[in-house]
């Protein structure tokens, strides 16, 4: 298990704490109890393309500027790179934060040496960006043959509104059916059969008809089907024709809205997934 020390700015912190404090109150039962009501989250999946788009043009700040207007409290990015040439050697997770105001942690599913002496080593992955603090993370590989590419599972803990929520994502093998079985299976072991309070976005390079997704539905809820409207295609992003980008909920999260972003399809290869879902409120005893 790692933990972050990724604060944003000091307004940032103060704006964050005077929101906290005003979403609790304690009782004389000594049991604090949030603000009335559920709260909404919005999140986003995107295969950011290590930020280049269709073209192959990098452009990180381009993809920076689509997770923006995405208005989102947590994203879980795929394909990100740390320290390649082919992205300017860029930490890309670290540089996203920075620019988007956010805390970060990343998931290195290769570790290779650097391109050049002197520089460090080259990491490719998946991220998550989060407006609040992420408590903890921990990322696992997923089952793999021999002579693929290794795959992982990124898990967080954030705090979201004074709440606690376990946030996942991952990219699944892209040309083995069979592979995706095992790792789907494996994350529903990570994850647990019945969990609470738990999003698992990401590219799961499949189809929603197929057994690796029926695996993961077994133990969360496609949000899609519930509240999306239209095919949600997400690939590719200039002819959109297949649904592999996904978001999936424990079934305590309500799901509210979901929307396939068609407004920069040239920033990535990949079209991001955006939903708004309700979070019961929890009461806990100090």
């Amino acid at each position: 298990m790692n933990h972050l020390n990724t604060a944003p700015s000091r307004r940032r912190f103060l704006a964050v704490a005077a929101g906290l404090g005003a979403t609790a109150a304690v009782g004389t039962s000594g049991v604090a109890a949030a603000a009335p009501g559920p709260r909404r989250l919005r999140v986003a999946t995107f295969n950011i393309h290590h930020g280049a788009g269709p073209a192959d043009v990098l452009n990180l700040e381009r993809v920076a500027r689509v997770i923006q207007d995405l208005r989102v409290d947590v994203v879980g990015l795929q394909e990100v790179d740390r320290f390649w040439k082919r992205s300017g050697f860029v930490d890309q997770p670290a540089w996203l934060a920075e620019r988007l105001g956010m805390h970060h942690a990343f998931g290195a599913n290769l570790d290779v040496d650097p391109e050049e002496p002197g520089r460090p080593r080259r990491q490719y992955g998946t991220a998550v960006l989060s407006r609040g603090p992420i408590r903890s993370w921990t990322n696992t590989h997923l089952p793999l043959v021999p002579g693929h590419e290794q795959r992982g599972l990124l898990q967080a803990t954030l705090e979201v509104r004074g709440s606690c929520l376990d946030f996942a994502v991952t990219h699944l093998q892209h040309d083995d059916n069979k592979e995706r079985e095992r790792q789907a299976a494996r994350i529903v072991e990570l994850l647990g059969s019945s969990p609470e309070r738990t999003v698992l976005v990401g590219d799961l390079n499949a189809t929603p008809e197929t057994p690796e997704i029926g695996i993961l539905t077994g133990a969360l809820d496609d949000v899609w089907p519930r509240v999306g409207s239209g095919d949600g295609f997400t690939y590719d992003a200039l002819n959109p024709h297949a649904r592999i980008d996904f978001h999936l909920a424990s079934r305590d999260l309500r799901p509210l809205t979901a929307q396939v972003v068609t407004a920069d399809p040239e920033a990535s290869d990949h079209l991001p997934v955006v939903s708004d879902l309700e979070m019961p409120v929890r009461r806990h005893r100090r």
